[in-house]
């Protein structure tokens, strides 16, 4: 299987459209306080071209049991992505796939790791780079999406030395803070499938 893209952050129709006319193959919607922040409803519009194929993951960070309802019952995600630990106090249906977030230097990195889960540093969407050589030693413990300061320049080295399995980007792909570049996002797949066909 080719390496899984998620592309994170995203807000509107058209760039979703974009995206997956890319070849991304998850798009991310962030329902914890960014400037990326999206209702559940807003979501859900951007959403509804979007293939069966293509993974519509909701993007949380501690969220209350209510706040994750709402996004459950009005986007209806695919994923939900938020911190390992956010899981217990969390009703998560058997049809939603759950994408613990493992943070750089956290006890969760020390713990059993999940088969699957997402890994980047202590805050999120900020672009802020993890340790790769640490980060290639915990991606040998389970299928790694490695995320955080990802860009177009640097991903092919970071797939080199991490061997994750898949990469989130999302600030990279931006012409300003929030605002996504189509042809970023273009660049970015294009550099992710490049390094993926070199290995």
């Amino acid at each position: 299987m080719s390496m899984l893209i998620k592309i994170c952050g995203l807000r509107d129709a058209a760039t979703v459209e974009a995206a997956v006319a890319a070849g991304a193959n998850a798009v991310g919607f962030v329902f914890a306080e960014s400037v990326r922040r999206v209702t559940p409803a807003e979501a859900n519009v951007a959403v509804r071209q979007v293939p069966e194929s293509v993974l519509r993951v909701a993007v949380m960070r501690h969220p209350a049991s209510d706040e994750w309802q709402a996004v459950l019952d009005e986007f209806v995600p695919d994923v939900l992505q938020t911190d390992a630990e956010d899981f217990a106090g969390l009703d998560v249906p058997d049809n939603v796939v759950r994408w613990p977030v493992v943070r750089e230097g956290s006890a969760a990195v020390a713990a059993e790791l999940p088969e699957l889960f997402v890994y980047e540093g202590v805050d999120s969407g900020v672009g802020t780079k993890v340790d790769w050589s640490d980060a290639a030693d915990v991606a040998a413990r389970g299928r790694m999406i490695l995320a955080g300061g990802l860009a177009i320049d640097n991903v092919a080295t970071a797939i080199r030395v991490v061997g994750p399995w898949g990469v989130d980007v999302s600030s990279a792909v931006e012409s300003s803070p929030g605002h996504k570049d189509i042809e970023k996002i273009s660049q970015f797949i294009s550099a992710v499938r490049a390094a993926e066909s070199d290995s």
